[in-house]
């Protein structure tokens, strides 16, 4: 089988030592040694500053929007389920307009014409679609114009760099997810990355009960650190991610290259690099996706249709200002194989059987 994904394996013989330093030490949560290592090395690869880590990434959306003061949201209705659903869970305003057709990220144009509808959101929620980077330049444009906050879901984005520096340093806050299926991973986590200082000392008393160390109980808070265990994990996979970038980029360009006439593929960002989080394709349409899936599954090669529904289809109490593109794009979208794992030889049995199914 060729598997969608398969997670990266730390290396056991460099994870056990820091277990057993964990061990030795008992300290295995609240801001450790190694949380604190992993927060400074991260900040280092990345190029970023004011980085934190979290429990997950669902939590880091939501301890960024209440850090930065958001409670009105204005979101992509293509993206994963958590991107809104974190939101929802804490009672914040949602409400959705449509995505570029050919980037598949949220159009700067639709963002404003959201806005002249009526919107009174405070702040912008957009993902970098599959790590390929929003038109920054164009939702900063309609966030000056309108008074509001950004905060984009980079959970896709690890290592991807625009202009020559982190994707990440774009907007209010940006959210990483480190869960297993990532590119880098500390099996469960993530982090949120603030431009403002304030904004980070804020998360931080926010993710260990709204306790401050030196005031004691300053605000309401919620439990999502990064614990020890976890910090050890990204230590390690973190000695190999260059390698594993690399890989996985290599992928995406060799399915890019042997696609490019057969399918439709997202237009990506051409001042960014890739970093191979997935491999999507944009079929003619439904029966054409099915068809495809089916030719797949056949040759016991795994595919997702990823992101469906749009998710203005399932949180159907939000307001939507027109989705059309979002919902075309969730009818005939499908990912492909593409993993650390993965060979050029996999990639060119998947591009055989795509041609076959077309």
């Amino acid at each position: 089988m060729i598997a969608l994904n398969s997670p990266v394996k730390p290396n056991l013989n460099k994870l056990l030592p820091l277990l057993e330093k964990v061990n030795n030490s008992g300290w295995y949560t609240n801001f450790g040694p190694l949380h604190n290592e992993l927060t400074e090395r991260l900040e280092d690869y990345l190029g970023v500053k004011n980085l934190l880590l979290t429990n997950n990434g669902t939590s880091a959306l939501q301890v960024a929007a209440k850090a930065i003061g958001s409670r009105s949201i204005l979101a992509t209705p293509f993206s994963f389920v958590a991107t809104v659903s974190a939101f929802k869970w804490q009672q914040d305003d949602v409400a959705f307009t449509d995505i570029d057709a050919k980037t598949l990220n949220l159009c700067p144009d639709a963002i404003m014409n959201a806005y002249r509808k009526g919107c009174k959101a405070d702040t912008i929620v957009a993902t970098h679609v599959y790590g390929n980077p929003c038109d920054v330049k164009g939702i900063n444009a309609v966030s000056e114009k309108n008074n509001c906050q950004i905060i984009y879901d980079a959970a896709h984005a690890f290592g991807v760099k625009l202009n020559n520096g982190s994707v990440l340093n774009y907007g209010h806050a940006s959210t990483l997810s480190f869960h297993a299926t990532k590119i880098f991973h500390t099996v469960e986590g993530g982090a949120i990355v603030f431009k403002d200082k304030g904004n980070f000392e804020t998360a931080r008393e926010i993710i260990n009960f709204g306790i401050n160390p030196e005031n004691g109980i300053v605000d309401v808070g919620i439990n999502a650190k990064l614990n020890e265990y976890q910090a050890a994990v990204g230590l390690v996979n973190l000695e190999e991610i260059d390698d594993i970038v690399n890989h996985r980029a290599e992928l995406f360009y060799a399915y890019r290259n042997g696609l490019k006439d057969i399918v439709e593929l997202p237009e990506w960002h051409p001042e960014a690099n890739a970093n191979g989080a997935y491999m999507p394709v944009l079929l003619n349409n439904a029966e054409t996706l099915k068809k495809v899936s089916q030719v797949l599954n056949n040759r016991n090669i795994q595919s997702r249709h990823y992101f469906s529904p749009s998710l203005d289809e399932i949180f159907e109490d939000s307001p939507s200002f027109g989705t059309t593109n979002s919902l075309n794009v969730a009818n005939r979208i499908l990912c492909l194989p593409l993993h650390a794992h993965l060979t050029i030889e996999d990639v060119n049995t998947v591009i055989s059987a795509i041609k076959e199914g077309i």
